[in-house]
């Protein structure tokens, strides 16, 4: 695990640039204490990393929870009572990773989970134009087209033009250019430009601004414009500043409600990230689903006990990770243990960090998720892998994260339909042989109930006085529903002088008295 400390610890650096303004973000957009968001990434990043078997995949504070907090802070009637509900999802969790329920992420179409990196990638670059010009009235974590300020992302991109900060403006630029002058030379150049990352470098660069203009009328940044970190006077200030659960309301249906529902969205969020992260993985690893469950779900637990808000494996993170050139759970474990750290010992320092300077971070993190390419690509594939992908893209954009891959896998699930009903058997028309049409019906290896409609409409079609070969030597599944059909039809074949034999790999039968009997029968074909 350590042999690639030389890896593994540059890229912690540049996910922990990541993580903090969007732990501090999420909590801001969640309704919740500040401190919470920072309680989660540290608990995603020190004890799920250790506990997951994810080599790439960091956890912490999702966005796509931040509205189900919101509520429910509300409804439960405060924060400590809401952290009941983040402990009580978590032990669901823990059930969901003893039942396996894992699996569950392996069922979502291809196109659906590169529509989910695509469109994440340019929410990424479409939320951090604000705050890239110094802008800050949503906070950094809020993800939805309809944010928490009362805007959508596109208005709020229109209003930036009306409140840009020259000063914070200015420092975005530098340390973009230091990122993409880092990325595509000085990397190449030599070692230490590899172990230095270009995000550490904007981000030193940006507090040296801040610093040195902050009693300049022009280019000075103001005090929302930058991290803003709880920053405790003593240690019994510090300890201050974590909530614990008031189990006193355990027996409040309204909890299990919100505790399920954080189970199911924080384990589907979850699921979805591990798919797309090991998708991203130069390794091409695996992750085990069900441990991940498992680890997310001690973590949840962690979390809610010591006042955090609920954890999944986020995909920003996770990405960042990759980008960076992380190669083991090793990044995710120190990034957790910087923020522990920076926290309790800089946060006056870490306060310093503008925001759009962050948003420069974010900004290569988001263009290569959603690189203009693999629109190209995915369309050169076809209409069936292109409209999932860009129905997912679209929905990420205009709804929010879960809503956009439930609308992509929606589609999925019709192009697979319309594929099944065109792919459930072909049927080869040849030329009139003594006074009867030569028919030939090749089934494919599996027919289910969805290619009723298809192969009753073909057989319907058929004219009289036909000779139909019906070839299942390649089927290896065969739906009742569709035996149901060939007997009716074997009925009506008789009125319409219509002969039927089939081939099989028990030989052929000449109009046989009963289709059922015949595929019961029949050993290599199994029915339902």
């Amino acid at each position: 695990m350590f042999k690639h400390l030389k890896n593994d610890l540059p890229a912690s650096i540049v996910v922990f640039f990541v993580a903090l303004p969007l732990c501090l973000g999420i909590a801001l957009a969640s309704g919740a204490p500040l401190f919470s968001g920072l309680i989660a990434g540290i608990v995603g990043g020190i004890v799920v990393g250790a506990l997951s078997g994810s080599q790439i995949g960091v956890s912490g504070p999702a966005a796509g929870l931040a509205a189900i907090v919101l509520t429910a802070i509300g409804a439960l009637g405060g924060y400590q009572n809401f952290l009941v509900a983040v402990v009580l999802g978590g032990i669901i969790q823990l059930i969901f990773g003893i039942l396996k329920a894992g699996i569950i992420g392996y069922y979502f179409p291809s196109s659906v989970i590169k529509g989910m990196l695509t469109g994440i990638g340019i929410i990424i670059i479409l939320k951090q134009i604000p705050h890239f010009f110094g802008y800050d009235s949503d906070p950094e974590g809020d993800f939805a087209f309809f944010q928490v300020d009362g805007k959508n992302t596109f208005s709020e991109i229109l209003e930036t033009a009306n409140n840009i900060s020259p000063g914070g403006t200015l420092i975005a630029v530098i340390g973009l250019s230091i990122l993409l002058l880092w990325d595509k030379v000085l990397s190449k150049k030599g070692k230490i430009f590899q172990l230095v990352q270009g995000p550490l470098v904007a981000v030193v660069v940006g507090i040296i601004f801040y610093i040195v203009t902050r009693d300049n009328e022009t280019f000075a940044i103001s005090a929302d414009h930058l991290v803003s970190v709880p920053v405790p006077d003593d240690a019994s200030s510090f300890l201050a500043q974590f909530s614990f659960p008031n189990f006193g309301v355990i027996g409040d249906p309204q909890i299990w409600v919100t505790a399920f529902t954080i189970a199911l969205v924080a384990s589907l969020e979850t699921l979805l990230c591990v798919e797309a992260t090991d998708k991203l993985d130069p390794e091409k690893r695996v992750t085990p689903t069900n441990r991940e469950l498992l680890a997310q779900g001690t973590g949840n637990i962690i979390s809610g006990l010591i006042g955090g808000l609920p954890i999944t494996q986020v995909i920003v993170r996770s990405s960042a990770n990759i980008q960076s050139g992380g190669k083991t759970k090793m990044s995710a474990i120190i990034h957790g243990f910087f923020l522990l750290i920076s926290v309790i010992l800089i946060p006056t320092l870490l306060n310093m960090i503008p925001l759009s300077v962050l948003a420069a971070i974010l900004f290569i993190v988001g263009f290569k998720l959603a690189k203009p390419a693999l629109f190209k690509k995915m369309y050169d594939l076809g209409w069936k892998q292109f409209v999932p992908f860009t129905v997912t893209v679209l929905g990420i954009v205009f709804t929010d994260l879960l809503i956009g891959i439930g609308l992509g896998l929606a589609v999925g699930i019709v192009v697979i339909l319309i594929k099944s009903y065109q792919n459930s058997h072909f049927l080869h028309i040849e030329d009139k042989d003594n006074g009867k049409h030569q028919m030939k019906m090749t089934l494919a290896e599996e027919v289910t109930f969805f290619n009723k409609g298809a192969i009753l409409k073909e057989l319907d079609s058929i004219p009289r006085d036909t000779f139909l070969e019906i070839d299942v030597r390649k089927t290896r599944y065969l739906d009742n529903d569709i035996i149901e059909i060939l007997d009716d039809f074997s009925f009506k074949a008789k009125e319409r002088n219509i002969d039927i034999q089939i081939v099989s790999e028990r030989g052929i039968v000449e109009n046989p008295d009963s289709f059922i009997e015949f595929f019961q029968l029949r050993p290599k074909t199994k029915t339902a």
